[in-house]
């Protein structure tokens, strides 16, 4: 009685069965039942299910592997992704201009600027307007806004080019063959103002005097010595009774 108490081999199998995953469990199962088997389309179809049951298990512990794969991806630190620094923006206020039939262009100087990428350096038109920007050139970043030019320009026709240490705008006169005489309205108001204005109902003495004040404000050492030098004389004739001045 005390041997056949004794657990045996199958007993012991059965213990293990009882801790493994329910896919291992059928799969054990099957592989027992398949032993057994000794009709053939019994076999075939044990032989199936243990095929399917083992891909099946296959996949599980794929998909087992990727999530914990995926789970020590999450748990790793963000990396630290130093951003890109184009420091403080430059106005650009020196620039040359000059003119064809068809464009105005203006020339802007900014050493190394053929070397950064060709998005980085961006010019936007309107009509009476454009503004350039240039990003992330050695540190900084550089902008020039025009506004109220002289005159219309063709949006379409203005384009940008990219030379050797320079910024070239091309800005399509929208009526060809036509002359600036500066580049922008404000520009022309301000020179025009500098202008001595010659009114026909003062007297034309007063407006002679007007002139050669501007003439002596805007003269050098030389040329204030001979409007002097013509004061005093024309103020000696006068004393004389001699008007021909």
């Amino acid at each position: 009685m005390a041997a056949s108490m004794a657990p045996g081999p199958k007993a012991h199998g059965n213990n293990r069965l009882c801790h493994q995953l329910p896919l291992q469990k059928d799969l054990e199962e099957v592989k027992v039942l398949l032993e057994k088997a000794t009709r053939k389309r019994v076999r075939d179809a044990l032989t199936a299910e243990k095929s399917k049951i083992e891909i099946e298990m296959k996949n599980k512990m794929q998909q087992k592997s990727q999530r914990k794969a995926e789970l020590t991806e999450n748990e790793k630190p963000a990396a630290v992704v130093a951003p890109i620094t184009t420091g403080y923006t430059v106005k650009i206020s020196n620039y040359g201009w000059d003119q064809s039939d068809k464009f105005v262009k203006i020339y802007i100087t900014l050493p190394g600027v053929h070397q950064v990428p060709a998005e980085s350096v961006q010019v936007n038109f309107t009509e009476r307007s454009f503004d350039l920007l240039v990003k992330n050139l050695s540190g900084k970043s550089y902008s020039m806004i025009v506004n109220n030019l002289l005159k219309p320009i063709s949006v379409e026709g203005s384009s940008k080019k990219v030379k050797t240490d320079t910024v070239l705008i091309l800005c399509r006169k929208k009526a060809e063959n036509t002359r600036w005489d500066y580049l922008t309205q404000v520009e022309k108001e301000c020179k025009e103002k500098e202008k001595p204005s010659y009114d026909t109902e003062t007297d034309p003495s007063e407006g002679l005097m007007n002139v050669l004040k501007k003439i002596y404000e805007d003269g050098d050492d030389d040329m204030k010595r001979t409007i002097n030098k013509a004061w005093v004389e024309s103020r000696e004739k006068q004393a004389k009774g001699d008007t021909d001045f």
